[in-house]
């Protein structure tokens, strides 16, 4: 097992990172349930946005947003399963200072702008319900491309700060950080002098980003509820209610454990259990899991996307016929 490094405040230490405790000896074993979700996770969102692409008909708002988020959900599980993977197969847990603090960013900025994709389709829901006829007024390319900017903007340049602040704090003693991936409390703790600004910054930015968008969500629910109770038909309730379905469920789980794992980190005596680990790792990778499943089994759409059919059918031809395959 690599043992700590002791470094002055003036070095670039490499940082080392843990498997899960107690679990050291199963940690090949451990290595398949992840792969799997990994797998399913990368061919599941390439998948939606191939769909998506090949299919004019949903060349459209909601389904934009949609494509947008599977891209999202590639580049967050990428940013921290590879080199978990790496830990649980190779025992590679060294990362270099530089690398960790990469990847610090990339975790935080691809996760709040998971939340703000999510509230974007929150508001998209809430054209289409309780604004239908002028939907594709409100809602044009320009429009989201602008709301996307500043959503982006917002993400890169408060998250930003986050691995640039923790970068220059000095770390002399223990460079073994208690988690799987860099997250940005787990290593500030490891710096030897205060660390209270670092940790009050963190706050701040999950609160005007997260916490917001939570706010936003909340208020469109609210609005679109109401809509939907003033409808006449129990039928037309019913359709209303399951197209925000999926959504919700998949926004129910990304806040819900995001909360708890953003909470457990800052206010619990025993946040680095084998419990809490697991949690915070399967918080960054069920998502990009979660997203296509849900939204591909309960999207229409997207289950009988013809130009998806007729390109498989297609390329299975081709195949099929060549001479060179061997029958």
């Amino acid at each position: 097992m690599p043992t700590a490094t002791v470094n002055t405040s003036d070095s670039t230490p490499d940082f080392i990172l843990t498997s899960f405790p107690g679990l050291e000896a199963y940690r090949h074993l451990l290595s398949i349930p992840f792969i799997i979700m990994y797998s399913f996770a990368i061919v599941g969102n390439i998948a939606i946005i191939y769909i998506i692409k090949l299919e004019e008909t949903l060349h459209t708002p909601m389904y934009i947003l949609l494509c947008i988020l599977a891209v999202v959900d590639i580049g967050l599980c990428n940013t921290t399963t590879p080199k978990m993977l790496a830990i649980l197969l190779n025992d590679a847990r060294s990362i270099s200072f530089q690398a960790c603090f990469l990847q610090m960013f990339f975790i935080y900025f691809f996760s709040t702008l998971e939340s703000s994709i999510l509230a974007v389709m929150a508001y998209d829901r809430y054209i289409a319900i309780c604004n239908p006829l002028r939907y594709s007024t409100i809602l044009t390319t320009a429009a989201i491309s602008k709301i996307l900017l500043v959503l982006f903007l917002r993400c890169a340049i408060l998250t930003g700060l986050i691995p640039i602040m923790a970068s220059k704090l000095p770390y002399c003693s223990s460079t073994v950080v208690p988690q799987t991936y860099c997250d940005h409390m787990p290593v500030a703790n490891l710096a030897c002098t205060d660390i209270t600004i670092n940790s009050y910054y963190g706050l701040s930015v999950a609160f005007l980003i997260v916490g917001m968008d939570v706010i936003f969500i909340s208020f469109t629910y609210i609005m679109i509820i109401r809509a939907v109770l003033k409808l006449a038909s129990k039928q037309a309730r019913i359709k209303a209610f399951s197209t925000c379905g999926s959504h919700v469920f998949i926004i129910l789980y990304f806040y819900t454990s995001g909360l708890g794992s953003f909470l457990t980190y800052r206010f619990s005596k025993n946040a680095f259990n084998q419990l809490n680990i697991v949690s915070s790792v399967l918080y960054l990778i069920l998502p990009p899991v979660l997203n296509p499943a849900v939204y591909g089994v309960r999207t229409k759409e997207i289950q009988i996307s013809e130009g998806f059919i007729k390109d498989f059918r297609k390329n299975t031809y081709w195949k099929c016929s060549s001479p060179f395959v061997l029958v």
